[in-house]
């Protein structure tokens, strides 16, 4: 018999191994929430193909009492449900853990592992005694299964009950069908198995956290923020953004006298549609955005252009997804951040938003769009398809409702009437950004032409040297003024004084906590800093020079934010050491400290599981 992993108590990971288009994924995301309602933290995630039906589709859950929402690395039980990944999937299994899988057609030994306990239910067997249509077997088989680690992990069934009974509401004759086939899941279990020494027991660990992904946060965010015109052309994995927020604007953005909406979201021909759209409406005073992903902001650049140098409010939430071109279109990279702070041709640099988990899109979401009319320009929000389309364990949202939006410098009908000396892009307050007016605020004063090309201070057409250099210079304050609008660093301190640190920013910061403290638990300690966003204030080049080398954690191959840092901060590069995850999936704790643990020479520093 194989040696059993220690027995241990919500502290493990189970990965399910399905086909696209199977109807897994909602009863794998019902096993994970039931875990959850027994008041047990989990990280999920969902790892699926591009095509709707027929490729390999992953599903990892964490359970964490711990709190550790990044992902683990390795799993503990692997439940086996795709033939085609099957050698795959069962390499994956820590020594001496679990492979849970349908028995109903044997296997020859060497399909299994002398080092893993195999589990078999015959799933396929049991659902076609019981269901004739064979949409109903395949559908069924994926309750029956989660009913049987159900017995196998002790989860209480009467939470999945009460899960199957909120998602088909209404339906009576829906819910005892699953019901049904959950409960033979159970019963054959405990008929036939005994349970394993992975268990889930009740705690009070969730608290009053929601389980939500960062696209609808974002989307809330928007509507907090004050937006009211949507543009947007579907692209994974940014729909569920725009579909969200026209999701809230129908229940938020409602006049109550009229029952007119009061905001316009539009499906555009293409991106580049979407994008001239929003800047249109910036221009019109109102708060616009677009929801997109890589190939989206090639496409945009142009306008993006146009946003910067007609200096007009603009807002780009980016879900990043593997790349170039159509890349993977449905994986996790952190590999816009060139192509966005410097979006367009010539010379622009454009602030941008790293939000580390679905609180924050939220935050963020309300938040670029101050930023955006405060500066006058284009605010990239950058999310990824990791927070963007999988739920994750956040604090409840907070608004102030008191809170101001910041509508930046704009001129008044009583300023004109006043003949305050308008020029539309003339320094007025040495901060670089000037004074603008919305279409018809007067009607003889603050009109001017919005120009793609050179002008002087007053709008008026120019391509004199010295006319172009001063308007050049003036955006480059504006953007040393974006420093202060940013949201600060988040800076973290080692026990002890140490002579190296590590930079990393969005979806990689729950993993990198975690690698943190393993790192720390072998005596490797690292200050270290959560970049917010672009551009980087003076303390992070500070945090630079204090150290004799400084890790840099990202997801993508090039090392895109050391290169932006090194760019920006004329740091050298020998003093950045890069460490690079970018196989399409979401960073892990074990990845980040056995990479810091080899450059620093000593090994791993995570151990697999006993």
């Amino acid at each position: 018999m194989p040696g059993e992993l220690k027995a241990r108590v919500n502290d493990f990971v189970v990965k399910f191994a399905n086909v696209n288009g199977s109807g897994s994924a909602s009863a794998n995301g019902m096993f994970a929430k039931s875990i959850l309602r027994m008041g047990v933290p989990v990280a999920a995630r969902n790892i699926f193909p591009s095509n709707i039906q027929g490729l390999p589709t992953w599903f990892e859950v964490r359970v964490t009492e711990q709190g550790h929402l990044g992902r683990r690395g390795g799993v503990d039980v692997m439940v086996a449900m795709n033939p085609q990944t099957w050698d795959k999937d069962v390499a994956e299994i820590e020594a001496g853990g679990y492979l849970f899988y349908d028995s109903t057609k044997p296997l020859p030994p060497s399909k299994f592992r002398d080092d893993v306990t195999v589990i078999g239910v015959p799933l396929t067997a049991m659902c076609n005694a019981r269901y004739t249509l064979p949409r109903e077997r395949q559908l069924f088989k994926n309750i029956v299964y989660v009913g049987a680690l159900a017995a196998l992990l002790g989860i209480d069934p009467a939470v999945i009950e009460q899960l199957l009974a909120e998602q088909f509401e209404g339906r009576e004759k829906l819910i005892q069908a699953n019901c049904e086939a959950l409960h033979m899941g159970v019963a054959y279990v405990r008929e036939n198995l005994v349970p394993l020494k992975l268990q889930v027991k009740r705690a009070d660990k969730v608290g009053d956290r929601i389980f939500v992904e960062g696209n609808q946060a974002a989307a809330l965010g928007a509507v907090y923020g004050g937006a009211t015109v949507c543009a947007w052309y579907p692209i994974t994995p940014s729909t569920s953004l725009a579909e969200a927020f026209t999701d809230y604007c129908q229940e938020l953005r409602i006049d109550p006298e009229t029952e007119k909406a009061r905001y316009a979201i539009i499906q555009a021909e293409d991106e580049i549609a979407s994008i001239g759209i929003v800047v249109g409406a910036g221009w019109n005073g109102a708060r616009a955005f677009t929801a997109t992903s890589g190939p989206g902001i090639s496409l945009m650049t142009e306008f993006i252009g146009l946003s910067y140098f007609a200096e007009i409010p603009a807002v780009i939430f980016d879900v990043q997804r593997g790349g170039p071109s159509t890349g993977m279109p449905t994986r996790t990279q952190q590999a816009d951040l060139l192509a966005a702070a410097y979006a367009s041709h010539g010379d622009t640099k454009h602030p941008m938003l790293l939000p580390a988990d679905p609180g924050e899109c939220f935050e963020f979401g309300a938040l670029a769009f101050d930023i955006a009319d405060r500066l006058q320009t284009t605010v990239f929000v950058m999310l990824d398809l990791d927070i963007g389309m999988n739920e994750w364990l956040t604090k409840p949202f907070a608004w102030d409702d008191s809170k101001a939006l910041d509508r930046g410098k704009v001129m008044s009908f009583e300023d004109l009437e006043a003949g305050v000396d308008f020029g539309r892009y003339k320094e007025v307050d040495g901060d670089g950004i000037p004074y603008r007016t919305y279409p018809g605020v007067h009607p003889t004063r603050g009109a001017y032409f919005t120009r793609g090309t050179s002008r002087n201070p007053y709008a008026r057409y120019s391509e004199e040297g010295t006319v172009y250099v001063d308007n050049m210079q003036r955006l480059l304050r504006k953007f040393d003024t974006a420093k202060s609008l940013i949201p600060a660093p988040v800076i973290t301190r080692a026990k002890r004084k140490t002579p190296e640190g590590v930079i990393y920013f969005g979806s990689t910061t729950p993993a990198m906590h975690e690698a943190l403290e393993a790192l720390d638990a072998r005596g490797l300690r690292l200050d270290a800093l959560r970049l917010k966003g672009f551009p980087f204030c003076e303390e992070v080049f500070d945090f630079i020079a204090e150290h004799e080398r400084v890790f840099v954690v990202e997801q993508n191959r090039d090392g895109q934010l050391r290169t932006l840092i090194m760019n920006e901060g004329g740091v050298d590069p020998a003093k950045l050491v890069p460490v690079k995850h970018y196989d399409g999936t979401p960073i892990t704790a074990r990845f980040i400290a056995g990479e810091i643990a080899a450059l620093l020479a000593i090994g791993n520093v995570i151990e697999a599981a006993e």
